[in-house]
């Protein structure tokens, strides 16, 4: 096992350089990197064959294709958290005209707002930008293929309106606002609009022959803000920390929570198979983890981003093909080898440091009709609802200044929880939501919902 700021076991750094051998060797790759996080450090980076002649290292750029969705998403996200919008807002609020306005902000982020999912012919990931100078252009005539809000449907224009919708509440380019608000205050002074050397370049490997051809870099354009970004290992790397934990110069730790959150799930295979989508972020259970990120692909790059929140692991896999590497395999099981060979050592458990007797009063067991629960207090200074069979609802709250509690997740989130007392003060019930929670199964004394039968318990008759 190691602690956040150790090293990892010799092992471990074995297996994470076993797999992306496996990985780039049969992958056909021309070269591969790949990061590591823990403890919001890089506690191992690995690298396979060269670029330009020496091995690539976390400072080489590569193509980070639609990895690109999540840095527009986070810029979405500061606008919302400034006030400037509302993820409920029809698009047509802010970038009225475009044809497409009925979807919401939140819909374009989660990609439910019934978009293409490409712009017109020619293909935009190989062709010039210039072809696409307007929204217009980016949505044709036809830019819808489902109803708004009814269905996931991976939409790359529907991020392009977002870039738009940046630039018209910033008065910039994406670019600039990018650059200005996440890239300088995260230290990710290699990612960029245009590569800057040492980068990668992008091949395309025969399917059928050990040869390459040489693909084309295009500038993006409009379509920018869907894939255009150049990115290393290494900042890919701090933006995996970022996503996990937030920061107060860019986005708050809720906010980034919010967009981890399943939004829209994709579509009946990819449900079966635990995937589903946040706002500008990729969500999947895989191997008993819940897993988070993004993946990116265009012409010449795949790139990967995955994380284990729960873990405190991250991995990034960068590779300059076209088609290769399973590079979203290939990160989880980066993650998977990391929290399986060297578990995470959860934080020492400390008393809290003062105690709230009235809320003392409101822990131990709970009854909902017959259910019974726990409600216990954490020593951060919330409450847990834990059911004592596996199959009821449980939930975390935050306590509110008024002495409510607002419910954090699952069934319970954003209802209120609230201690209702006698007139003498002494503590009668809970009330969830509605639900009526006693000490007692139906508690002939509280305000049961249909009241008690006034013979109380008994047996067989």
């Amino acid at each position: 096992m190691t602690t956040p700021h150790e090293e990892l076991l010799p092992a471990t750094r074995r297996a994470l350089l076993h797999r992306i051998a496996v990985a780039q060797t049969e992958g056909r790759a021309p070269s591969l990197v790949a990061a590591v996080v823990r403890g919001g450090e890089t506690v191992w980076n690995g690298a396979r064959t060269s670029v330009d002649g020496h091995g690539p290292d976390t400072n080489v750029q590569y193509r980070i294709g639609s990895i690109t969705k999540t840095f527009t998403a986070v810029l979405v996200m500061r606008l919302r958290d400034e006030g400037a919008l509302n993820l409920g807002d029809p698009l047509e609020k802010h970038l009225p005209g475009t044809g497409a306005g009925e979807a919401t902000i939140a819909d374009l982020l989660a990609h439910t707002g019934g978009l293409a999912a490409e712009s017109p012919s020619p293909w935009w990931e190989r062709t010039s930008g210039s072809l696409r100078p307007e929204l217009a252009d980016v949505l044709g005539e036809q830019p819808h293929r489902h109803p708004v809000g009814r269905r996931f449907h991976y939409s790359n224009p529907g991020f392009t309106l977002l870039g738009a919708l940046v630039e018209q509440l910033r008065g910039a380019p994406w670019e600039e606002v990018l650059r200005r608000e996440v890239l300088e205050p995260l230290g990710l002074r290699r990612t960029t609009w245009h590569p800057e050397a040492p980068h990668a370049g992008g091949w395309a490997v025969h399917p059928w022959a050990d040869v390459m051809l040489p693909e084309q870099v295009e500038d993006l354009g409009r379509m920018g803000p869907a894939g255009q970004l150049w990115s290393t290992a290494g900042d890919l790397a701090r933006f995996a920390v970022f996503l996990a934990k937030g920061d107060e110069w860019v986005l708050s730790a809720e906010s980034v929570l919010e967009m981890r959150t399943p939004a829209a799930p994709g579509e009946a295979a990819d449900v079966a198979a635990g995937a589903a989508y946040g706002l500008g972020m990729q969500l999947q259970h895989r191997d008993g983890r819940f897993l988070v990120g993004h993946g990116g692909s265009v012409p010449g790059f795949l790139a990967q981003l995955t994380i284990s929140v729960d873990d405190d692991v991250a991995a990034v896999v960068l590779t300059n093909c076209t088609s290769g590497p399973v590079v979203l395999e290939v990160a989880a099981d980066l993650v998977r080898i990391v929290a399986d060979a060297e578990p995470r050592i959860p934080e020492p458990w400390r008393p809290l440091t003062e105690v709230d007797q009235s809320v003392l009063e409101l822990v131990g067991p709970w009854y909902w009709g017959t259910y019974s629960f726990v409600l216990r207090l954490t020593s951060e200074g919330g409450l847990t609802l834990e059911p004592l069979a596996a199959t009821l609802r449980g939930a975390r709250f935050r306590r509110n200044d008024d002495g409510t509690w607002t419910g954090l997740n699952g069934y319970f989130a954003g209802e209120l929880l609230q201690a209702v007392r006698r007139p003498d003060g002494t503590l009668s019930h809970l009330d969830l939501g509605s639900f009526v929670f006693t000490r007692q199964p139906y508690d002939e004394g509280a305000p049961v919902p249909g009241g008690v039968d006034p013979e109380g318990w008994r047996g067989i008759a």
